[in-house]
């Protein structure tokens, strides 16, 4: 029996349109195993990390795309590969390090090794052993190394940014993200060699896509973030624009800061204090920079698995790590650029402090995100409302909106065929 399009294992859509979002489909795990092969395994970019990650050849990180275990790898000629970290023997994960340096990787349990490229470079016993006088087991004879290596990923270097693909039919990355996109992507990552400050990582008990959704949404930073709205970093009336690609899956939210108006967009907001201050200003030390041009906050959504941000002197990249339909990993990388002044890489550090984990902003983000699961789990059958700003798809310049999160889920419910 056949299912419509709007349904799927008895859930149902309730129109053709993107602004009323079932509660199921941030819970249904039929739904979340559909996503991860439609959407982080085939037809898609993932982000997997920087190039200033692995600076030397030998170096290695580990990290995944989607649930799947992946090493990024720098080899002996520079060239960045990115392959499955499972062996092509027997199945085991056999890189259990975070990151390092070597040569090769070696299976712990067979022995089989393979270079950094993946390909499989020695098997234990292949041609058998040799037993009075005659040769005992082995690998059949038309066994060829060279069709039992790892699983590698299509790659894609921009600017010191790495992501990879299962899928090798994949778009071209500069297609994929766009003109208008890639405008905003090349503005952070011009080619200037990056320097890794630190990393940061939580699990929030959510669904992924409320992350992408919570970077897509100008509507809650002035509300709910006491630090945005009571130090005006980002204000619903700061002079912004809201853009996106032509497909609707990314997204950037672009602000100035200081540039909106006196009284009407605090008043009787509670997270709103006009007597709070700082014990160290130092928090607020911005600088401007030559790259940034007008915005002092641009912040990018990349579909499906990573944000990129700039927040005036802190930049970083926030790598979203599905963990079932009701989990993600959240990590963190802090970055700066090589040609930074000491006195810049202090301030870059300090205004990291609004964002992370614990940061004075971003702890908000993720308790509301797990706040909002608890919500769709009891009533899986409602839906949520996302019409601040109409039912229309498109490019803004104000922040009075829910747009992108309507485009996110045009382009999510074409995908997934729902």
């Amino acid at each position: 029996m056949n299912e419509s399009p709007l349904t799927f294992h008895k859930r149902t859509w309730r129109d053709d349109g993107s602004s009323r979002i079932p509660f199921w489909a941030y819970t249904d795990p039929d739904v979340y195993r559909k996503e991860l092969e439609r959407l982080f395994y085939s037809g898609h970019w993932c982000y997997v990390g920087l190039e200033a990650e692995i600076p030397h050849a030998g170096d290695f990180r580990r990290t995944v795309v989607g649930e799947r275990s992946v090493i990024v790898t720098r080899a002996a000629d520079s060239e960045i590969h990115v392959v499955e970290n499972v062996c092509a023997h027997r199945g085991v994960k056999f890189c259990r390090e975070k990151s390092g340096n070597r040569s090769d990787f070696t299976c712990p349990y067979h022995q089989w090794n393979y270079d950094l490229k993946g390909n499989l470079t020695g098997v234990p016993f292949r041609r058998g052993v040799k037993q009075d006088g005659k040769v005992n087991g082995g690998m059949p004879a038309d066994f060829d190394p060279k069709q039992h290596g790892l699983t590698k990923l299509k790659v894609a270097v921009r600017n010191g940014v790495i992501f990879a693909s299962f899928d090798h039919d994949v778009e071209p990355l500069e297609d994929y993200l766009g003109p208008t996109i890639l405008a905003y992507f090349d503005r952070v990552f011009n080619g200037r060699k990056l320097h890794i400050l630190g990393y940061s990582r939580q699990r929030i008990p959510g669904n992924w896509k409320l992350m992408q959704e919570n970077i897509k949404d100008p509507y809650h930073p002035g509300l709910l973030h006491t630090w945005f709205v009571t130090f005006g970093l980002w204000r619903a009336d700061n002079k912004s624009q809201l853009k996106m690609d032509a497909r609707h899956r990314h997204a950037a939210m672009i602000s100035t800061r200081g540039t909106g108006g006196k009284g009407a967009v605090t008043s009787g907001v509670t997270s709103f204090h006009e007597n709070m201050t700082l014990n160290d200003d130092r928090f607020l030390d911005v600088v401007h920079e030559p790259w940034w041009g007008e915005p002092t906050a641009v912040m990018m959504t990349l579909f499906p698995s990573v944000i990129i941000q700039q927040q005036v002197n802190s930049v970083s990249t926030r790598h979203i790590q599905p963990n079932g339909p009701d989990s993600f990993d959240f990590i963190w990388t802090h970055f700066g650029f090589e040609d930074d002044t000491p006195e810049m890489t202090r301030r870059r550090l300090r205004q990291a402090n609004l964002f992370g984990p614990a940061g004075f902003v971003s702890a908000d983000d993720g308790e509301v995100i797990e706040f909002s699961q608890e919500g769709f789990d009891q009533k899986p059958d409602y839906q949520t409302l996302a019409e601040l700003g109409g039912r229309e798809i498109g490019d803004t310049d104000h922040m009075v909106t829910e747009t992108l999160i309507r485009g996110m889920y045009e382009y999510w419910r074409h995908v997934m065929e729902l």
